[in-house]
């Protein structure tokens, strides 16, 4: 284990354990399926309480002009049979980086460059959706401008970002904000049958990301791309969107799955830990949650190594109590391959144990 109006494909809905009113839907395809109806911001702010006017007005405005202007012709529109979304070109052989959520389980593209209406080509290079990324390959395109990627280890919240993409087809479109926090675990829900994913170290965003934004921009006014922004918050219980929540994959997780997939086609190493079990929820006699149920164990994996068995109960790891499988997901995605970690685990008897395992490695592509 380890993630548009009218007719969005992800309007999809998970409950923050924080506060059950707030959800998440991917940013992807302007134009999939659902209902629904949202409206883009797509320019740089302009009122008066904008950083750019607190400011003093013409100096930092004028860096946001200058970034967009170097770093927009990066950023691609992204078309498949389902919808559409964006992309970042990633060097001059033409690779785009954008989410897998955004390619889902199509191999062919057509591909829209900034300042362009004329569709290319693309291909698959591949995909890698436990953290939401893919790799697709333009061909015919001319004078491709690659974007440059920051070290996002270095971002602070505070820090000014525009978001860069086609949100409802709006091609091109840019809207600014801050980081408002780093190191975010945030879980994806599931989609068309494929289990959703969760997300470590994401970073959150005031600036608007909405749907067609996924597999853009995130970008600092040293015209760098610091995330890919992939996900915006809805409000459950008014409905509609929660404005200035949203989320996008730190450049150094792009740079690093990105560069696998380039190199061989998959990912190779994940960076990711896992237990090497299948699990499922189990509920408890209340009917709710109570536990994380082994299905089934990898041979020769670290659950394997333990003595776990299909049947067990997983109820916690390092002592933060895992009520279900998207809370394990959420906890092994803030560990590491070869930590050590002790499991709280309900044998099937109804005996209680604490197991200690070594973590392995989430399998690549």
């Amino acid at each position: 284990m380890g993630r548009r109006s009218g007719r969005e494909r992800d309007r999809r809905a998970w409950r923050s354990g924080a506060a059950a009113a707030l959800a998440l839907v991917l940013a992807a395809c302007a134009g999939c399926t659902s209902g629904g109806s949202t409206t883009a911001a797509t320019t740089p702010a302009a009122a008066a309480t904008t950083p750019a006017a607190a400011a003093g007005g013409v100096p930092l405005q004028q860096d946001y002009v200058n970034t967009i202007r170097r770093v927009l012709p990066s950023v691609v529109e992204i078309k498949t049979a389902s919808g559409l979304g964006s992309g970042v070109v990633y060097d001059t052989a033409g690779h785009i980086v954008t989410n897998a959520h955004v390619v889902g389980s199509a191999t062919s593209f057509k591909v829209v460059m900034a300042g362009s209406a004329r569709p290319l080509p693309a291909k698959l290079t591949g995909s890698y959706p436990p953290d939401d990324l893919a790799v697709i390959q333009v061909t015919g395109a001319r004078h491709l401008v690659p974007a440059h990627f920051a070290d996002s280890s270095k971002l602070q919240v505070g820090d000014i970002v525009l978001a860069m993409g086609n949100p409802l087809g709006l091609a091109s479109s840019v809207t600014d904000g801050i980081v408002s926090a780093v190191g975010r675990t945030v879980p994806e829900p599931p989609e068309g049958g494929k289990p959703g994913a969760t997300l470590p170290d994401v970073i959150q965003t005031s600036a608007a990301i909405n749907p067609g934004n996924s597999g853009g921009a995130l970008v600092n006014l040293a015209d760098q791309v610091v995330g890919i922004p992939t996900l915006a918050a809805t409000d459950q219980q008014l409905g509609g969107a929660a404005p200035g929540i949203g989320f996008a994959i730190p450049s150094n997780i792009v740079t690093n799955i990105a560069g696998q997939i380039i190199r061989t086609g998959h990912v190779t190493n994940s960076h990711r830990a896992a237990l090497g079990v299948g699990v499922q929820t189990v509920m408890g006699p209340s009917g709710q949650p109570a536990g994380v149920g082994v299905a089934a164990v990898t041979p020769g994996g670290p659950a394997a190594k333990a003595g776990l068995r299909p049947g067990d109960v997983i109820t916690a790891v390092n002592g933060t109590a895992t009520t279900d499988t998207e809370t394990l997901a959420a906890v092994l995605a803030g560990l590491r391959p070869g930590q050590q970690v002790s499991l709280n685990v309900t044998k099937a008897d109804g005996s209680t144990t604490t197991v200690h395992l070594t973590l392995g490695q989430l399998p690549g592509s």
